[in-house]
């Protein structure tokens, strides 16, 4: 965990000063400045229009059920994405874009899930710290039904 805080906090940091100045030196300081600029206000347009455009398709799947676990990563791929863009830089402005652009997007998008979904663990019935008593349910798993042939979902009447 902490290579992973060092690496981001000051190993990317370095990397885009040196690549800002390379690039300053290539175009000069005025025109450096003016890219990084736009970059940020263009990263910010796109994840403002693909954010909504992710919305309105999650608020239609809502309305026909229950919205895709991808249409819900792609959103915070672009978020990620338009964090990315405002920050300064080279390589955060092209991964910040790679986020953002729609084919890139939906390709990593299932792949984001999968991998939260195998890092996730749901428990049912346990209150949130541990499995209940009707154990884990991972990816792939199904509740068990109680004895007595009731759902595992049914409530006690009162």
């Amino acid at each position: 965990m902490f290579t992973r805080l060092f690496l981001l906090f000051t190993v990317v940091p370095a990397v885009e000063f040196y690549l800002l100045i390379q690039l300053g030196q290539l175009l000069g300081a005025g025109p450096t400045v003016a890219l990084i600029l736009l970059t940020g206000v263009l990263g910010a347009s796109m994840a403002r229009t693909q954010g909504l455009a992710v919305l309105q398709g999650i608020q239609a799947e809502a309305a026909q059920g229950f919205p895709s676990g991808e249409r819900i990563v792609e959103g915070l791929l672009i978020l990620v994405g338009g964090v990315l863009l405002v920050t300064p830089g080279v390589l955060t402005d092209f991964f910040g874009l790679s986020l953002i652009a729609p084919p890139t997007r939906r390709f990593l998008a299932p792949r984001v899930k999968r991998w939260f979904m195998a890092r996730a663990q749901v428990t049912a019935a346990g209150g949130g710290f541990g499995p209940g008593p009707a154990g884990p349910i991972g990816p792939g798993s199904t509740p068990t039904p109680k004895p007595g042939g009731g759902s595992p979902f049914e409530h006690p009447v009162v």
